[in-house]
């Protein structure tokens, strides 16, 4: 198959270009996309439970634990008791976390302005049902079913 027609080789190079831009936005800032995803996910006025966080972002729990280090050595997060919950832990902005998720905020606005400016409401709907399709079909199991895959 020619990998201009392949889905799967068009969400991967689309993504890793969306990731490569994002990159380079945040190392303007002393940060990474990740970071910035984390900061974007953390409830900016409560704080979020630590074992919310992963399962909210599709992280897994050793990348997003050495990922939340890193924020607080950086003065981003502050880690608190739980009142809800006293064996947990909730992760809460400090004021550099929330400065920092207002430019991830700013920078995801521009990305998605931009696109929207070059793409019609019909092409976009259209791509929002073709991703949310691919990702039903994942979830329900059907991609790889126990009969056997045609190559073509």
């Amino acid at each position: 198959m020619d990998k201009t027609f392949s889905i799967d080789h068009q969400l991967r190079a689309t993504w890793q270009a969306v990731a490569k831009l994002y990159n380079e936005q945040a190392a303007k800032h002393d940060s990474t996309m990740a970071t910035a995803f984390v900061l974007l996910n953390i409830d900016h006025e409560n704080g979020t439970p630590s074992t919310a966080l992963g399962p909210l972002m599709g992280m897994e729990p050793t990348s997003l634990s050495r990922i939340l280090k890193t924020m607080e050595d950086k003065g981003a997060i502050s880690r608190e008791k739980n009142p809800d919950d006293g064996r947990g832990v909730l992760i809460k902005l400090t004021e550099y976390g929330k400065e920092m998720r207002e430019v991830s905020k700013t920078s995801v606005y521009q990305f998605n302005n931009i696109v929207r400016e070059h793409v019609t409401e019909e092409e976009l709907e259209n791509f929002f049902k073709v991703t949310e399709t691919i990702n039903k079909l994942i979830a329900d199991k059907m991609i790889y079913k126990k009969s056997k895959m045609k190559a073509s």
